[in-house]
C-alpha cells in the first residue's frame, strides 16, 4: 500500500509545472492538495517501522525460553552425557533411548527449593513433632485402614515378624495411608538433583546418592517394563504409600497381592508386605520389645553423653549403661534380659526437659526407615494409639 500512495505522489509531482499550466486551480488548493498527499504517506512509514519493532521484540522474549531450554536440556550435559555411557557400559542401556529420555525430563525449581535445608529456628520439640502425626485423623484413618487391610496385616506379621501396628504407624506417618504420596515425577526430580543439586557443603556427595538413585530408577522401569516417567513421588524422589526411595523399591519392595508386579502407587497391599520386608531385613527381631523410659544422671562428668549418637544400633548392656549414668524406669513394664542390648535415645522438647529412653534393635530398626529418632518414637506413638482406638 504505502509503494501505491508514494507512486501515486511521484506521478502527481513529477508532472507538477505542466499540471498547473493546464489544470487551472488555485494554488493555494494545489499547495494544500501536496501537503496531505504528504502527510497520508507518513502512517504507512510509521507502521511500517512499527511492524519492524515487533519482530525485534518478540526475537528477545524468545531468547530467555531458550536460554531456559538449554539449561533444562539434560540430553546435552557432558556430566548426563558421561552418566549416559555409566548406563551402557554397565547394564546395557541404548545410549541413543536414553538421550531421548533425558530429553524429556525437566529442571525443577520447587524441588531445589524444597531439598534445601530449612533455615536455623528454634530448638527441636518432640511434643510439637508428635502433635503432627498422633492427632485424631490419622488415628481415625489408620483405623479405617487397618479394618480394611486386617488379613494382609496379619499375613506380613506372620511371614516376617512385625506387628500390624508398627506397619499402620509408617503408612500413616509417611503419606497419611496413600493420601499424600507425592505428584513429582520422579525422573524430574531424581535428574534435577542428581545433576543440578543446589550449593552447599555436601554437594557433591548429595549428588553422587542422587545418581545413583536414578540409576535404580531406570533398572526398576526397565524391569517393570515401565516407562520410567510414569513413576511419581515426593520432591526427594520417594515413591508409593511407604515413601521407598528407587534403591530401596529393588531391595525391599515384595508383590504381596502376589499379582505378578511390584506397585507401591496403587497397590497396599504391595506397601504393607515392603514395609514389612524393609523391617526385617534391618534387624527387626520377632516378639523384641521396643524401648524402655531411661533417667540419666546430672552428673557433668557421667559418660553417658559420649554414647549419644554413636549409631543407629543397639549396642550397649544394661550393666554398660548403669555404669555410664543410666539406668530404666524403676517399675520397667516389660522384664529385660541381661543380654539385651540397648541404645540411648533422646528426645529434646524445646524448653522442657529432654526425654531419654532405652531403644532396642526394633526401635532402630524403624530409625533406620528414616533416619531420626522423633519419627520412630512418632511411629510407635501412632501404631499403638490406632490399635488403642480400633479396641475399643
Amino acid at each position: 500500500m504505502f509503494y501505491t500512495c508514494g507512486r501515486l505522489s511521484y506521478l502527481i509531482f513529477s508532472d507538477f509545472p505542466a499540471r498547473l499550466m493546464t489544470i487551472r486551480l488555485p494554488f493555494h488548493f494545489l499547495s494544500r492538495f501536496c501537503l496531505i498527499l504528504l502527510l497520508f504517506s507518513l502512517p504507512f512509514e510509521a507502521n511500517a517501522h512499527a511492524r519492524k519493532s515487533p519482530a525485534k521484540k518478540i526475537k528477545v522474549q524468545q531468547s530467555a525460553p531458550a536460554a531456559e531450554a538449554e539449561f533444562t536440556n539434560f540430553g546435552q550435559w557432558r556430566a548426563v552425557a558421561e552418566f549416559i555411557d555409566l548406563m551402557s557400559e554397565r547394564h546395557g542401556f541404548n545410549r541413543e533411548a536414553l538421550q531421548m529420555q533425558f530429553g524429556r525430563a525437566n529442571f525443577s525449581e520447587s524441588v531445589v527449593r524444597l531439598i534445601n535445608p530449612p533455615p536455623p529456628s528454634k530448638a527441636k520439640n518432640w511434643t510439637l513433632y508428635r502433635q503432627r502425626f498422633v492427632e485424631p485423623t490419622r488415628i481415625n484413618a489408620g483405623v479405617a485402614f487397618w479394618n480394611e487391610y486386617a488379613s494382609a496385616l496379619a499375613q506380613a506379621e506372620t511371614r516376617y515378624g512385625v506387628p500390624a501396628e508398627i506397619i499402620v504407624g509408617i503408612l500413616g506417618v509417611e503419606t497419611l495411608y496413600g493420601k499424600m504420596t507425592g505428584k513429582i515425577r520422579v525422573m524430574d526430580a531424581l535428574t534435577t538433583l542428581a545433576f543440578a543439586y543446589p550449593p552447599t557443603a555436601n554437594r557433591e556427595e548429595r549428588m553422587r546418592y542422587f545418581r545413583g538413585e536414578l540409576e535404580e530408577t531406570l533398572l526398576f522401569a526397565r524391569d517393570s517394563d515401565i516407562d520410567p516417567f510414569s513413576l511419581s513421588g515426593s520432591f526427594a524422589g520417594a515413591i508409593g504409600w511407604p515413601q521407598f526411595m528407587p534403591g530401596s523399591v529393588r531391595r525391599y519392595a515384595v508383590d504381596f497381592d502376589f499379582d505378578g508386579k511390584i506397585d507401591l502407587l496403587n497397590s497396599p497391599v504391595d506397601a504393607i508386605g515392603s514395609v514389612a520386608n524393609f523391617l526385617a531385613k534391618h534387624g527387626w527381631q520377632s516378639g523384641l520389645p521396643l524401648v524402655f523410659p531411661a533417667n540419666v544422671s546430672t552428673d557433668e562428668q557421667s559418660r553417658w553423653r559420649a554414647m549419644l549418637g554413636r549409631s543407629l544400633e543397639a549396642q550397649y548392656s544394661l550393666a554398660e549403661f548403669n555404669d555410664a549414668g543410666v539406668s530404666l524406669d524403676p517399675s520397667p513394664a516389660v522384664s529385660t534380659p541381661s543380654e539385651l542390648r540397648f541404645g540411648l535415645v533422646d528426645l529434646q522438647n524445646g524448653e522442657q526437659a529432654t526425654q531419654y529412653w532405652l531403644g532396642t534393635a526394633n526401635f532402630f530398626a524403624i530409625a533406620k526407615y528414616n533416619r531420626s529418632f522423633f519419627y520412630a518414637m512418632s511411629v510407635i506413638d501412632l501404631g499403638q494409639a490406632v490399635r488403642q482406638q480400633r479396641t475399643r
